[in-house]
């Protein structure tokens, strides 16, 4: 019941002397059922007698009706007089026939008392009438379709507004032109509404309710399915609109449903080829070392992070180079300065550490949450990349490094403290490291990038499987459709993957190369989407012509884990960028996805430039001013290298 006030009664003469009404008391609902909304009216001592009940509703030929309901078939809802659900399921079995109702019309007891109910659905509602009495209370009448009028309804206590703002919710409605009391319903793009009624079989507001209450679920699922039909349906109903560019159509679609649906536009755009993309040797201690003053500074943070994007680094660049791409490290410090910071964050660190280490076992008796983090701890980091040599064998001091900077970590961020996979995180930091302090800040720095992701209502996780079905559609809507029917729209099996970043999706040197590239923040924002996509489009042919299930998808994206090649990904998903990225007509969601702004300038596909010679921020800059050699994808690659089976991380 979203809307429910006492006191408001109808004026009966019947069966009273015509200058004086009687005055039925009731009780006005607003009520919002799966499929549909429904006002409801019914008299304060009124128990629920099926003789009495008038129900509007839609014959086959789609008029309303509003009649008495026959005693013989709503009987089955006597027995349960307080029951709603016992009212619809008596007013679904309802015949309507058309008969002109005639306002006034009542039914008489034998107690001689005049007892009136009402109710119908929002979809068949045309407009309301609003008016004041003289006495100074407002009233209200509901005209149905075909001009059927229901009795005026008066507001003793109170006025209709709040009435009027419930209904709002649920219907658009409009002053009339001709009558300033009168509000019209708009019934305007009805092929938009039919488009929905005629693919699911109920009326387009259900649906549309159900997008209001849970967007999420309804934007994974259903409602994705008819965006392909809404747009030709709403285009055909008029030549203007055939003209129109998907973006204005996105607007108008959005006024007509009061929901910012811009998204559906991605459906209807052509991207284009997928550029060629190659990709070039690691970043070396030369190129590092050229790019720094004497006194440490680095001379061009763009120009290496565009270095270190196209190829990585090599491994002994890594301890120095992460600290920066991380954050730990400034850009713009000296050697001086990154000194003093690490020994501040040296005494920082071990303050942090004292505090567990001094806590005593009677202590921690008393600490359920240090104790249950602690206990997560030493099971995790007991099986985390064991088979790394920096890891392996009984009493490692690599595991008592991991378990202290975790236990560390706690005392940092006690709120959130441990989760499962946050081991994952730190594994190949301290493994590049080799320092328990610089591991534990760069470990912080990327926790403060993945925190959403380990908080108990996952609105990053939520948040991130949005965006990449968004992504996903505009690439290839068919392979989308595929996944929903196989009840895999939700893209839960890419959970992992964002999760800990594809930490077990690749071998443990390719994840090093990988997280380098992504910590460069380009070619965008949510890079790490693309390579989802990237990850996906690759195998999108093997899944839909084998016919997999959604077991089967699951089993095959599970069983991808190491063995996908990082560089043919990285090819890839940088060539989706591009392509994203020089479309014209780029959707204002994907382009908020992905930061950057939407714009009808077009780089200039050899120089990078716009018109006025100003330098663009995409990709195609990105490939400039590189003359070291390139090395390209060849495509996937057998693995070698196996690792033992780790148990997946699934939604808790």
């Amino acid at each position: 019941v979203v809307y429910e006030q006492e006191g408001v009664f109808i004026h009966s003469s019947c069966g009273k002397n015509d200058d004086q009404d009687s005055l039925i008391a009731g009780t006005l609902r607003v009520i919002e059922k799966e499929n549909e909304v429904v006002v409801d009216w019914r008299p304060l001592d009124e128990t629920l007698d099926a003789s009495n009940i008038l129900c509007a509703g839609k014959d086959s030929s789609s008029v309303v009706e509003w009649t008495q309901a026959p005693k013989e078939k709503c009987s089955r809802g006597v027995d349960r007089p307080s029951s709603y659900e016992a009212e619809w399921d008596m007013v679904t079995t309802v015949s309507f026939k058309k008969k002109p109702h005639s306002n006034g019309d009542t039914t008489a007891h034998a107690n001689g008392e005049s007892k009136w109910s009402f109710l119908f659905s929002l979809s068949d509602l045309k407009s309301v009438k609003q008016n004041k009495e003289g006495m100074g209370w407002s009233y209200l009448v509901f005209c149905l379709k075909d001009d059927v009028k229901l009795p005026a309804l008066h507001f003793h206590h109170g006025d209709s507004k709040l009435l009027i703002k419930c209904l709002e919710k649920h219907v658009v409605l409009n002053e009339s032109r001709h009558d300033k009391r009168i509000l019209l319903v708009n019934t305007q793009n009805k092929s938009l509404s039919q488009s929905f009624e005629n693919l699911f079989d109920e009326p387009s507001y259900g649906l549309l309710q159900k997008f209001k209450r849970d967007p999420y679920t309804v934007t994974m699922g259903r409602f994705s399915k008819v965006t392909n039909y809404i747009f030709d349906s709403f285009r055909s109903s008029d030549p203007a609109n055939q003209r129109r560019p998907p973006s204005e159509m996105a607007e108008i679609l959005s006024n007509f449903t009061g929901i910012h649906i811009s998204c559906l536009c991605v459906f209807q755009i052509d991207l284009g080829k997928q550029p060629d993309v190659s990709r070039r040797e690691p970043v070396s201690t030369e190129e590092w070392a050229k790019n720094m003053d004497s006194e440490g500074r680095i001379l061009n943070v763009d120009y290496i992070k565009r270095l270190i994007f196209k190829g990585g680094l090599c491994h002994t660049l890594r301890k120095e180079v992460w600290k920066f791409l991380l954050g730990y490290f400034p850009w713009t410090s000296t050697k001086e300065e990154r000194a003093n910071l690490q020994k501040r964050r040296t005494d920082e660190y071990f303050r942090m550490k004292l505090q567990w280490k001094s806590v005593s076992e009677e202590q921690e008796k008393r600490n359920s949450r240090l104790r249950d983090y602690r206990s997560l701890i030493e099971k995790d980091v007991n099986r985390t990349d064991r088979t790394n040599k920096f890891y392996e064998g009984e009493d490692n001091p690599g595991l008592i490094l991991l378990h202290d900077i975790l236990m560390t970590y706690c005392m940092y961020d006690f709120d959130l403290g441990y989760v499962q996979g946050m081991s994952d995180l730190l594994s190949p930091l301290l493994y590049v490291m080799e320092n328990e302090v610089d591991a534990f800040w760069c470990f912080v720095s990327y926790m403060d990038q993945m925190h959403q992701n380990f908080e108990e209502q996952m609105l990053g996780m939520k948040t991130q499987l949005i965006q990449l079905s968004t992504l996903l559609r505009l690439l290839d809507s068919g392979f989308c459709s595929y996944l929903e029917s196989q009840d895999s729209g939700y893209l839960y099996f890419c959970f992992r993957w964002l999760l800990i970043r594809f930490k077990r999706e690749f071998s443990f040197q390719d994840i090093l190369r990988l997280w380098e590239v992504m910590w460069t923040e380009l070619p965008c924002q949510n890079f790490h989407l693309l390579l989802c996509c990237a990850i996906l489009e690759s195998e999108k042919q093997q899944i839909m012509e084998k016919h997999y299930d959604f077991n089967e998808i699951l089993k095959h994206i599970n069983e991808l884990s190491m063995k996908i090649d990082v560089e043919y990904i990285l090819c890839k998903a940088e060539a989706i960028s591009m392509q994203m990225m020089n479309c014209k007509e780029l959707p204002q969601a994907v382009s908020e996805i992905l930061g950057i702004e939407s714009s009808s300038v077009t780089p200039d596909s050899d120089t990078g430039e716009d018109e006025s010679g100003a330098e663009l921020s995409c990709p195609t800059s990105l490939y400039q001013s590189m003359s070291t050699p390139v090395i390209a994808a060849n495509g996937t690659r057998d693995s070698t290298q196996q690792m033992p089976e780790i148990q997946s991380l699934t939604p808790a």
